[in-house]
C-alpha cells in the first residue's frame, strides 16, 4: 500500500514533465513594436486570440503588453533588451526589482513561460556577450527566490551567424571567435534544460547567395534534395539544413541534449528593387509551407519527429526598421489589422480570395451561402471573435444593440453570427472571411428571421479584399490533439509503474 502509494506520487510528479513531453511542435508569432502606426496592445491580443495563436514573443516586458495578454492562455516569450545587460549581470538587485516590479504584478493571469536575456548579441557592434551568461544566472537567481525558476525558462537568441559553417549541416560549426561566450552559455543551458534559440532566415541566405540554393529551396517549394555528403541525408528544403547545422555544431561540443528552438523566421512581402524574392505571394508560401512542415511533427532529416517550437516573424509590418525596404515588411498585418496576404494557421493551406458567395452546385444551381457562429464554439472564442468584429473588423453592430431588430435573442452566438456574416459577405464571401479562428461556419440556409435580415453579397458594397480572418484550429482539431496528448501522457505513466512494479 505504502510503496504502490509513493510510486503515485512520483508518477504524479511527473506529470508536467510528461505533458511537454508529449505536446506537438508548435508555431507561434514575434510582436515587434518597432513603429509609430501600431494598434494598442489590446487590440493586438485580440487579433492574436481571434486567430488562436497560443505562443507570442515581444522583445521586452512592457507592461501594457502584459496587461493585455493577461488571461488569455497565451503564453509569452519576454525579453531583456541589451541595453539592460550590463545592469543585470552587474547586481543581483537589479535582476530581483526588475522581476518583483515588471513580472511578478501580472504572473500568472499573464502567463510568461520563456525569458530571453539578450538578443543576437554577437551581431552587436557592442561588446555585450560577457554580460550574457552573469545577467541569465542573477535572473535565475531571482526566479529562485519566488519559485518560478522551473515554469519559466531561460534562454537567448542568436542569429545563424553565429556558425562558422552551415553546410553540409553535418559541418556545422560554432565560430571560435565566440567560443569564451559560447561555453558557459551551452553550460547554462543544459544544465537548466533550455533551448538554445536561434534566429533563422533563409529569405536572407538565397538573397544574399542566390547560387548557393534555388528559390523553391527557401520556400519550401524543392522538386530535388540536396544530399549532405557526409551522412547521406536528404533535404528539401534551406530551414532544415540550417536547424540540423546548429544541432550538428551542438553536438561537435558535446552538448547533445539541447533542443533548438526558431525564435524568427518568415519572409517579407515587399523589398527594394534589387530584393526581387521579397513579394507577397513568396510570403505566403514560405509561411505556409512553414507552418505545415511544423505542425506535421515530422522534425528534420538529422532528428525526425523531433518537436520543433518555431516563431514567425512578425505580426505587423514596422515603419521605423531601418535598413532595405524590406525591413519593414515582415508583417503578417498591416497596422489597420487588415491582412498582408491569406495565412492558414492550421498548415491545411491558403485559400483563395476569389472565391464567391454565389457557388454553383453540382445539378448546375447556384446556391447563396451565410456565415454564422458555430454553437459548439465556447463562449469566450465567440466573444473575442466578436468584439474583433464589431472592432477592427469594421462591422456595423447597431442592430445587435437594445431594442434594435437583431438583439433577440440576447446571446453571443446569435450577435456573433450576424457579426460574422456581416463581415464575410462585406470580404467577398471566402472561406477564409468565415473563419474567426475556427468559430464561423458556413451555410447555405438564410439565417435571417421577423425583421432581423442577414446581408448577402448583392446587398452590399464589396469593401477591402484584405481580410484578416486566418483560419485556425477548430474546436474538434483541438479536441483531438488534447486526446493525442493525454494518450501519450496515459502510456508513459502505465510504463513506469509498471516498470516500478516489477
Amino acid at each position: 500500500m505504502g510503496r504502490g502509494f509513493f510510486r503515485l506520487l512520483i508518477a504524479t510528479s511527473l506529470l508536467p514533465i510528461l505533458l511537454d513531453v508529449c505536446r506537438g511542435s508548435t508555431i507561434g508569432i514575434c510582436y515587434g513594436r518597432n513603429a509609430d502606426d501600431l494598434p494598442t496592445p489590446d487590440k493586438a491580443a485580440q487579433l492574436v486570440q481571434l486567430h488562436n495563436i497560443k505562443y507570442v514573443r515581444i522583445y521586452d516586458s512592457n507592461i501594457q503588453v502584459l496587461k493585455a495578454f493577461a488571461n488569455t492562455g497565451v503564453e509569452l516569450m519576454i525579453g531583456v533588451p541589451n541595453s539592460d545587460l550590463l545592469a543585470f549581470s552587474q547586481f543581483q538587485s537589479n535582476a530581483d526589482t526588475w522581476l518583483k516590479n515588471s513580472i511578478l504584478p501580472y504572473y500568472p493571469a499573464t502567463k510568461i513561460t520563456y525569458i530571453t536575456v539578450g538578443a543576437e548579441v554577437t551581431e552587436s557592434s557592442s561588446n555585450f556577450s560577457a554580460q550574457v551568461v552573469p545577467a541569465m544566472r542573477n535572473v535565475l537567481t531571482a526566479l529562485k527566490k519566488v519559485g518560478l525558476s522551473k515554469k519559466i525558462k531561460l534562454s537567448s537568441t542568436h542569429s545563424l551567424g553565429v556558425l562558422s559553417r552551415s553546410f553540409p549541416p553535418s559541418a556545422g560549426a560554432f565560430n571560435s571567435s565566440h567560443a569564451s561566450f559560447l561555453k558557459p552559455l551551452l553550460e547554462f543551458l543544459a544544465e537548466n534544460q533550455s533551448p538554445f534559440m536561434v534566429d533563422i532566415y533563409p529569405y536572407y541566405a538565397y538573397r544574399d547567395s542566390p547560387s548557393n540554393g534555388t528559390l523553391d529551396y527557401a520556400l519550401f517549394e524543392a522538386s530535388s534534395e540536396v544530399i549532405d555528403p557526409n551522412t547521406g541525408l536528404l533535404y528539401t528544403n534551406m530551414l532544415d539544413a540550417q536547424i540540423d547545422a546548429i544541432y550538428y555544431a551542438l553536438m561537435a561540443l558535446n552538448f547533445k541534449t539541447i533542443k533548438v528552438m526558431v525564435t524568427e523566421t518568415g519572409w517579407p512581402s515587399k523589398g527594394s528593387p534589387k530584393e526581387t524574392a521579397a513579394t507577397p505571394d513568396n510570403a505566403q508560401t514560405y509561411n505556409t509551407n512553414l507552418i505545415r512542415h511544423v505542425i506535421n511533427d515530422t522534425g528534420t532529416p538529422a532528428k525526425p519527429g523531433e518537436r520543433l517550437d518555431v516563431y514567425i516573424f512578425s505580426l505587423f509590418n514596422e515603419n521605423r526598421k531601418p535598413g532595405l525596404e524590406s525591413e519593414r515588411n515582415w508583417g503578417l498585418f498591416y497596422p489597420d489589422q487588415t491582412s498582408v496576404y491569406n495565412l492558414d494557421f492550421t498548415g491545411k493551406g491558403s485559400v483563395d480570395m476569389t472565391t464567391e458567395t454565389n457557388v454553383t452546385s453540382s445539378n448546375g444551381t447556384t446556391t447563396t451561402t451565410w456565415c454564422i457562429a458555430s454553437s459548439k464554439a465556447s463562449e469566450l472564442d465567440l466573444q473575442n471573435a466578436l468584439d474583433w468584429a464589431c472592432g477592427p473588423g469594421n462591422v456595423d453592430c447597431r442592430a445587435i444593440q437594445p431594442s434594435q431588430p437583431c438583439f433577440e435573442p440576447d446571446n453571443t452566438v446569435a450577435h456573433a453570427s450576424f457579426a460574422f456574416n456581416t463581415y464575410y459577405q462585406q470580404n467577398g464571401a471566402t472561406d477564409i472571411a468565415c473563419s474567426f479562428g475556427g468559430t464561423g461556419i458556413k451555410v447555405d440556409k438564410n439565417p435571417s428571421y421577423d425583421n432581423c435580415i442577414y446581408m448577402t453579397t448583392g446587398s452590399n458594397k464589396t469593401v477591402s479584399s484584405n481580410t484578416t480572418a486566418i483560419s485556425s484550429t477548430s474546436s474538434s482539431t483541438r479536441n483531438g490533439v488534447q486526446a493525442w496528448i493525454f494518450s501519450c501522457l496515459l502510456v508513459t505513466l502505465m510504463s513506469f509503474l509498471s516498470a516500478e512494479s516489477r
